[in-house]
């Protein structure tokens, strides 16, 4: 008898203080500041590794935002972070005029988004954050599936000049990738090959989406699985191929059906290849207090929300 070995689990917020060392370490002229919040973003590890290299703000994201603004016209390469609530939540017309508009090399770096942040209830659960940011001219949008693609999209964010916002997540989920994953941003990952139906996802969705995949294939669905987690720009060749290949699209997301990834990609379709598309993600409402198994479940947000969502398309298709 064998047993499968252990699935690995990592939060993705888990890359974002150790990356920033590496790129410390490997001569990138960075500083990073936080928001009171740096024990659950991970930079006090960039604190203890470079002190000079780290300022902590207290809980003033307007502030942080004006900070980073200058020390980015300095020349620096910034990393600004807080939670998802605070940054875009209390300083967005910061952000849309200090950072946005002169297009400024800041890292907007925003942790516990989406409803998994869990028991903290609605008031710190961020559904619109994306929204937000990809309304914002410049600015580029990502969200990550894994600790491994967050990595290296921190890392990809460093050398890559101009404004972006990354998402962070606060649980532990599973770890979709190896090293010989390369990140791109703006380009999709083919996650898996499939003809019937596309499922774009980005985030914690990815890997239902993949599981959502494999029980379909079990009764014959050949679904492809793109992790879009550019959200902007969007990657507009693979949303073409997946249209004309497959015939029908469901969007996946911890976020709201209205703006984030769900509206890029029903906007795009509309205009270049109408094709049946359906959505999942949170429903026009608020989270609420619970663990973030329990409220993926609530919102649909699991491989069960995926799988129905593509025999609803499926359904349109035929």
């Amino acid at each position: 008898m064998t047993t499968a070995a252990p699935v690995r689990r990592a939060a993705t917020r888990e890359a974002y203080g150790p990356t920033l060392v590496k790129l410390a370490d490997a001569g990138v002229d960075l500083v990073a500041l936080d928001a009171d919040l740096a024990a659950s973003t991970g930079g006090n590890k960039l604190g203890r590794a470079h002190p000079d290299r780290w300022y902590t703000v207290g809980a003033a994201e307007a502030n942080l935002i004006g900070m980073a603004a200058g020390l980015a016209a300095a020349g620096k390469v910034v990393y600004a972070a807080s939670f998802a609530v605070f940054l875009p939540g209390h300083c967005f017309d910061q952000i849309r005029v200090s950072i946005a508009q002169p297009q400024l090399n800041v890292k907007l770096i925003a942790s516990h988004g989406g409803v998994s942040v869990g028991e903290d209830g609605a008031s710190a659960q961020a559904v619109e954050d994306l929204a937000l940011m990809t309304s914002l001219a410049n600015m580029r949008v990502v969200v990550p599936a894994d600790v491994v693609e967050m990595e290296q999209a921190l890392t990809a964010a460093a050398y890559s000049d101009g404004p972006i916002y990354i998402r962070m997540g606060r649980p532990k989920i599973p770890v979709i990738y190896d090293e010989s994953h390369e990140f791109r941003i703006g380009q999709a990952h083919l996650a898996r090959p499939g003809g019937d139906v596309t499922v774009v996802a980005c985030g914690l969705l990815v890997g239902a989406a993949l599981e959502a995949a494999d029980a379909l294939a079990a009764e014959g669905v050949s679904v492809r699985v793109l992790n879009m987690a550019t959200i902007k720009p969007l990657d507009a060749a693979a949303l073409a191929a997946a249209a004309a290949e497959t015939g029908a699209i469901v969007t996946a997301e911890e976020h709201s059906v209205i703006g984030g990834l769900g509206g890029a990609v029903a906007r795009w379709l509309a205009l270049n290849a109408p094709v049946p598309m359906e959505q999942v993600g949170v429903q026009d409402r608020y989270g609420e207090s619970g663990t973030w198994t329990q409220l993926l479940e609530r919102h649909g947000l699991t491989a069960q929300g995926v799988t129905e969502a593509v025999r609803r398309v499926l359904a349109r298709k035929a």
